[in-house]
């Protein structure tokens, strides 16, 4: 036989001897890693995002099991580091470390009333001016005309000048914001169970944000709290919520999506109850108060919730922005659910703070809560004094 058929038959074989040995080695490396180790094996899984935990349920470990343990071919990352617990800010004094923010969104309310009130002379055209300073700064109708009233006695019979004018109106203000409301945030635990402090509004003004950063000023007065995700609608608005309650510590509990408010709610102040919290703060959808169905389902969370615990809260969420549009809001809600007090958001990013003498005269609640910033803890108590303080600063 010719010597080059001999190497072709030579060649061949090595080249399918080399075929054969690529196609087993990939073949090796598709088959799966063999079965964990049973002392690997956990005897429940985690709760997923989306389920609620049954009380007492045991809860698996979710960390990953010893690298010593698995098979070679399996690796593991390294766990994450657990969240550090944030200490919040107290709530005394927030007001007025954030009076300057406040003071610069405001002076076209309050200086502007000053500058009219030290004239030498103050007519009818005075009067009509200062009369249109607070409608233009949302203070309301009823209230303006009560407060200009007030003003032109005061001035008559106490015969004032230019020089008594800041005070006068600084009286004045103060008298109309109502000085003697009860402004604290009522959330104790009593009778063995948690205070139950329910959140509303309308979509988009920062419902789930201002409960998170309710939670941090209950947290910062050494409260035991435990959010409730009830808005179901919002896909990211119980991941939200979560993440606000791990910055502080405190435990979420949420449902699937789309699943009924009224359940997570009640599951929630059940959750409350058996470890001894202090405050339940309920979380809910936003909607439009047009939609009568939407507002009813708020009355039926109520209504379930308080199969186990009294509601001493419900806060409704207004965004200062809005003006009398906020307004028009509220009164639908407190029809509702028996509003019991209002927070006031973004009162730093606008000029109309009349909107806070507007929100209490006409629903006969005291706004508790002011937001002024968007900051974690830029939620501040209400103060008559330093917000009158704010409205005159220079």
């Amino acid at each position: 036989m010719p010597d080059f058929i001999i190497l072709g038959i030579v060649l061949g074989v090595l080249l399918l001897a080399s075929i054969v040995g690529l196609v087993a080695g990939q073949f090796r490396r598709r088959q799966p890693p063999g079965p964990l180790p049973p002392d690997v094996e956990r005897e429940a899984g985690p709760v997923r995002p989306g389920e609620v935990a049954e009380p007492g349920a045991p809860v698996a470990d979710t960390g990953h099991p010893s690298a010593s343990t698995l098979p070679e071919d399996v690796l593991v990352e390294p766990s994450a580091p657990a969240p550090e617990i944030e200490r919040p800010e107290p709530p005394a004094g927030r007001l007025r470390r954030l009076r300057a923010r406040l003071a610069r969104s405001q002076s076209t309310l309050g200086r502007g009333l000053l500058a009219l009130l030290s004239r030498e002379r103050i007519d009818e055209a005075t009067w009509e001016e200062i009369e249109d300073t607070l409608l233009a700064a949302d203070v309301g109708v009823g209230p303006t005309q009560d407060l200009v009233e007030r003003l032109r006695t005061r001035l008559k019979v106490e015969s004032a000048g230019p020089e008594q004018a800041e005070a006068l109106l600084r009286d004045e203000l103060t008298a109309v914001l109502g000085p003697d409301l009860d402004r604290r945030l009522h959330a104790a635990r009593t009778a063995g169970k948690p205070g139950v402090v329910m959140v509303v509004g309308v979509n988009g003004v920062g419902k789930t944000t201002t409960v998170g950063k309710i939670a941090r000023v209950l947290v910062a007065e050494d409260k035991d709290v435990v959010l409730a995700a009830a808005d179901t609608f919002r896909a990211a608005a119980a991941d939200q919520l979560q993440t606000w309650g791990d910055r502080v510590g405190v435990s979420t509990v949420r449902g699937p999506e789309g699943a009924d408010p009224a359940s997570v709610a009640f599951q929630a102040v059940r959750t409350g109850v058996e470890q001894e919290a202090d405050v339940v703060l309920v979380d809910t959808a936003g909607r439009l108060h047009t939609k009568a169905g939407l507002m009813d389902e708020l009355g039926k969370v109520k209504r379930v919730i308080e199969r186990q615990a009294p509601v001493e809260e419900v806060l409704l969420v207004i965004d200062a922005t809005t003006g009398q549009n906020g307004l028009i809001q509220a009164r639908v809600f407190a029809e509702v659910v028996d509003v019991t007090g209002v927070v006031l958001t973004k009162l730093d990013g606008t000029a109309k703070g009349g909107i806070v003498i507007a929100v209490q005269r006409d629903l006969g609640v005291p706004v508790k809560l002011v937001g002024l910033g968007e900051g974690a803890d830029d939620l501040a108590p209400f103060d008559v004094a330093e917000f009158v303080d704010a409205l005159l600063a220079d």
